[in-house]
């Protein structure tokens, strides 16, 4: 009889344990939408505040896509439905101007905004950016201005130029991706605007921009199966192929044509011209 009642116990045990372990499998993981994201600044208001992260440990000189949070203090959430839109600003001595830009739209998790914005030249002493953010919270309207230092970029390679092309326009053409290129034949993407005037910067279509990668430490070799970059209306980007053999210091050597196939700025790499007026710089 003790033998049994000593079974019964461990079988009870067994069950309990097996219960146990079942619920805690169902347990949902939380999931945290700004994961691996820095938080670069943080405002904070009486009832609640608004969080800015991006990928980058502090804003840079050229493209930088930029998550947007505000958080609702009275019921500890953060707001899917806030309509957010922002305008960059650069404050010189002499005069004020923006910067390329794109509006604040939902992510794949509703209560994170994201958007980018092209800077075209850092902080300074005496002369600074700041970021106007326009939204609302429970329907009312908000306005918060925050000042923001931009750097150049930590590795001093070039990623972003701005030139007039020789239809006298003036265009700022910068580097998106890969971030981290690797030997292989890479997505290559990157965003070009005009300035309109000194706040305008509409995103310029259906140019196309060669690609011509060079190694200047190695004979000023290149690489093959390259790809121009060509417009996407979808992302409004400019996408093509970027092929590395090795590793090092490459000059992505660019030339900038309109839709008419003229050559707007930039030249081919030759014997007598080893690199063109437009370029990309990379090194991993």
């Amino acid at each position: 009889m003790k033998t049994l009642t000593y079974i019964f116990t461990i079988l009870f045990l067994s069950v309990s344990f097996v219960s146990c372990s079942d619920d805690d499998d169902n347990t949902p993981v939380e999931v945290n939408p700004v994961e691996g994201l820095a938080m670069l600044y943080k405002v904070e208001a009486a009832d609640h505040t608004v969080q800015f992260y991006s990928e980058k440990q502090n804003l840079e000189v050229g493209y930088n896509e930029i998550y947007i949070r505000i958080k609702d203090l009275a019921g500890n959430t953060y707001v899917s439905d806030a309509a957010p839109s922002w305008m960059p600003m650069m404050h010189m001595e002499t005069m004020e101007h923006s910067a390329p830009h794109t509006s604040l739209n939902n992510t794949e998790e509703s209560s994170v905004y994201k958007g980018h914005i092209v800077f075209q030249m850092p902080s300074n002493e005496t002369e600074y950016w700041d970021l106007t953010l326009n939204y609302t919270l429970k329907g009312e309207a908000k306005q918060e201005v925050l000042r923001v230092t931009v750097a150049q970029p930590a590795d001093g390679l070039k990623k972003t130029s701005v030139f007039t092309g020789s239809d006298d326009v003036r265009y700022i053409l910068a580097y998106v991706n890969p971030k981290e290129p690797k030997v292989a034949v890479n997505d290559m993407q990157a965003v070009l605007y005009k300035m309109e005037n000194m706040m305008s910067f509409p995103v310029v279509e259906n140019y196309t921009i060669t690609v011509d990668p060079r190694m200047p430490g190695m004979g000023n070799h290149g690489s093959p199966n390259n790809e121009d970059l060509v417009y996407m209306p979808s992302s409004k980007l400019y996408n093509g192929k970027l092929s590395l053999t090795m590793t090092g210091y490459w000059k992505i050597n660019l030339k900038l044509l309109n839709a008419n196939g003229e050559v707007l700025k930039g030249e081919d790499v030759t014997e007598a011209n080893p690199e063109s007026s437009l370029y990309f710089e990379l090194e991993f």
